[in-house]
């Protein structure tokens, strides 16, 4: 069952605080970090020598040409389908300021961001919620016809869901946006659903994010793929120069051969990794497992989470508290995908955590 609900405060509605994000988990702790969902051991440092050697060309204005064709070729498009932005992010910001909208629609969970950035440009956003019962899987039957902006991630931060392009498909028609969130495609091996290509689906609008996989946070770099008369209204709406030249550097030196071979690598350890640790909640018959998860982070439900998430804290690990995310509740956490030794590590304190907590 998904149940549409409508919303208007600008930060937070029915208890969830949408400008909480995992960064806030692990601020100022020296703590092993299963909160933010960045790739560990990023950026690698031939991207750090193509970054650094940005730096001499800090005099000049930022020329996003060069940068803008690599993603073009990337996604097999013309330059004209490709916008780059300060991150996913400023793009949000861009389409709730720049598109016209009189009914937004949001699927939830999902990363709360695009319905915040809505709300500040004045949209009353309505939300359609994804059930646990269900999988969190989507039914596009479940979104208004007369919605005319659809956003909705893929794979989902933070149920870990991969919907099927053909579903997503189905929310496409003349006169609609549809925005697809799909900043941590690139950690699904071989890319299976994405739609960042396409030209076939109408009003379609796809985001990327080079933050996840490359350890770019902190530069702030992404990139919006849509019809060139799209692209056109969000960059009108751009402040000038709004992507540094190091983000420049890093967007284009990330469209590499060298760089996506990388990726697909990365990729395919994760989700190894992220088998392992879906294996070892599931010894645990407090915790249920969101599954099947394709991201590089995984849901759980355990009762007392956030109980548990301070034992975990004391223990050493951050864990992204769910309760922010309209849709789900206090019962929820989202845990980071890591390397099998950081697992291990984690469910030996996620023991420890429940029988303190009294299980």
């Amino acid at each position: 069952m998904h149940t549409p609900t409508e919303s208007s405060d600008v930060n937070s509605a029915d208890g969830h605080d949408l400008r909480h994000h995992g960064d806030v988990e692990v601020r100022g702790a020296n703590l092993t970090d299963l909160a933010v969902n960045v790739r560990t051991d990023t950026p690698p440092a031939w991207l750090r020598e193509r970054i650094a050697a940005s730096l001499s060309t800090l005099a000049a204005y930022p020329d996003g040409d060069r940068a803008r064709a690599a993603v073009a070729r990337r996604h097999g498009l013309p330059t004209e389908r490709v916008l780059l932005t300060a991150g996913a992010a400023e793009a949000f910001v861009l389409i709730a300021r720049a598109l016209p909208a009189r009914r937004p629609v949001v699927v939830h969970p999902q990363f709360t961001e695009p319905e915040a950035a809505l709300r500040a440009a004045g949209h009353e956003v309505e939300r359609v919620l994804l059930r646990a019962d269900d999988g969190f899987r989507l039914d596009p039957a479940a979104v208004p016809e007369e919605a005319d902006l659809v956003v909705v991630g893929n794979p989902t931060n933070p149920t870990s869901v991969l919907h099927p392009a053909a579903a997503l498909e189905k929310l496409a028609r003349p006169g609609r946006t549809l925005v697809v969130d799909e900043a941590f495609m690139d950690a699904v091996p071989g890319e299976t659903e994405a739609l960042g290509g396409r030209t076939d689906v109408p009003g379609l609008v796809v985001l990327r994010s080079l933050t996840k996989t490359w350890g770019l946070a902190g530069l702030r770099i992404g990139y919006v793929l849509a019809a060139p008369e799209t692209v056109a209204t969000l960059q009108e709406a751009q402040p000038l120069w709004p992507v540094s030249s190091p983000a420049l550097a890093a967007a284009e030196a990330c469209m590499g051969p060298r760089a996506l071979a990388e990726a697909a690598a990365a990729a395919e350890r994760i989700a190894v990794d992220r088998a392992h640790l879906i294996a070892g909640l599931m010894e645990f018959a407090e915790v249920r497992v969101a599954d099947p998860a394709e991201g590089p982070f995984v849901l759980v439900r355990l009762e007392r989470a956030a109980e548990v998430r301070e034992r975990l804290r004391a223990l050493g690990f951050a864990a992204r508290r769910g309760d922010t995310f309209p849709g789900l509740g206090p019962q929820w956490l989202r845990l980071a995908v890591r390397d099998r030794v950081t697992t291990n590590r984690f469910l030996q304190a996620l023991d420890q955590a429940l029988v303190l907590v009294g299980r």
